[in-house]
């Protein structure tokens, strides 16, 4: 997997969490899902790298 699928996979993450905390702050039940729902989906794509990474060396 190339560095900028990684970066773009963390930041995923990262926007994520953002969302999820701008949403709880605000009371945005909805921005506060799909933040949770970003994070999920990035930190899942990492964790299918790292396997693929793993079986690679």
């Amino acid at each position: 997997m190339s560095a900028t699928d990684k970066a773009k996979d963390k930041l995923q993450s990262v926007k994520g969490d953002v969302k999820e905390n701008v949403g709880h702050a605000t009371g945005d039940r909805d921005l506060e899902a799909e933040g949770t729902a970003d994070k999920a989906s990035g930190n899942l794509k990492q964790a299918g790298e790292k396997v693929k990474d793993a079986f690679t060396k």
